[in-house]
């Protein structure tokens, strides 16, 4: 766990919200129903946690939707990792988060004994392997070097995406949905020998100047000014079960501020504004 103070974290200001139930709200296995337009859930100001790129332009966006139809105030705080968005608000420094999928949110809670709650369905950011050196799969040597995400949730969904795009094999039964992760232990076939490097998230951009391909996320990606449909040797679908979602503490999982969240997120207003800004880099599952 990242051993960053809490309270050197950059903060965004006070944002007034207002959440529409416009564009309809979360179903399925993180669904919530939402409340009535114009009825403010709560006066406090909601902490919500994001990782810096799309996940806090996105808030940004819902910020304007937020002021119009709710009263929920809410104040944006930016995390440049994966690891203390989970980590604050599992301590109480946040009222939710917004930043991760349902695999990532599962494995953390098994890892760390985090009482959380995943709700709603936000976007697809999918990951995608990218090459300074390659311009198709077929180009990568025997034994090149692949680095990937340290982490079993993002670890095991390159894997996956490798064994789909025909570079690996991949022993049966894996299921991230189930919390079943892909290792390098499940690895039954790698014909081309590849070499699987694994860093932390932030450093893989930056490792693309040494290995052969690197897969990474999206939201870094976009950072970094990589697109995936444009730049990438393999990237996932729109339906990838790594899709997004909100979480709270799992006491707050019936607080009436968080249907009225979810809402406001799903809004056909929010969905423009991903599909316009990201050009096909953050995929809205609404």
């Amino acid at each position: 766990m990242s051993d960053t103070p809490f309270s050197t974290l950059h903060r965004r200001g006070f944002m007034t919200t207002a959440l529409a139930a416009a564009g309809g709200v979360a179903t399925g296995l993180w669904g919530q129903p939402a409340l009535a337009a114009n009825t403010p859930a709560t006066q406090k100001v909601l902490k919500v946690g994001v990782t810096s790129g799309p996940h806090e332009q996105v808030f940004e966006a819902v910020k304007k939707v937020a002021e119009r139809d709710y009263g929920l105030k809410i104040e944006i705080v930016s995390f440049s990792d994966y690891v203390m968005p989970n980590a604050a608000l599992d301590a109480g420094d946040l009222d939710a988060n917004s930043f991760q999928h349902g695999p990532f949110l599962q494995a953390a809670i098994r890892a760390r004994g985090y009482k959380l709650h995943g709700v709603g369905r936000t976007w697809v950011g999918p990951i995608s392997l990218f090459s300074k050196k390659y311009q198709s799969l077929d180009q990568l040597p025997q034994g090149a070097q692949i680095s990937l995400p340290n982490d079993p949730a993002n670890g095991g969904r390159v894997l996956l995406l490798l064994a789909k795009g025909g570079l690996i094999k991949l022993k049966p039964g894996i299921d991230p949905l189930q919390g079943v992760f892909a290792s390098q232990d499940d690895i039954i076939e790698n014909p081309r020998n590849f070499q699987f490097v694994e860093l932390e998230s932030p450093l893989l951009v930056r490792s693309l100047d040494d290995v052969h391909a690197a897969a990474i996320n999206a939201d870094y990606a976009y950072k970094a000014g990589l697109n995936p449909v444009r730049d990438s040797l393999l990237t996932e679908s729109g339906d990838s079960p790594y899709v997004c979602l909100i979480a709270v503490q799992a006491k707050n999982k019936d607080v009436p501020w968080l249907p009225q969240l979810v809402a406001a997120y799903r809004t056909q207003e929010v969905k423009d504004f991903i599909v316009k800004e990201f050009d096909g880099v953050v995929i809205p599952s609404w």
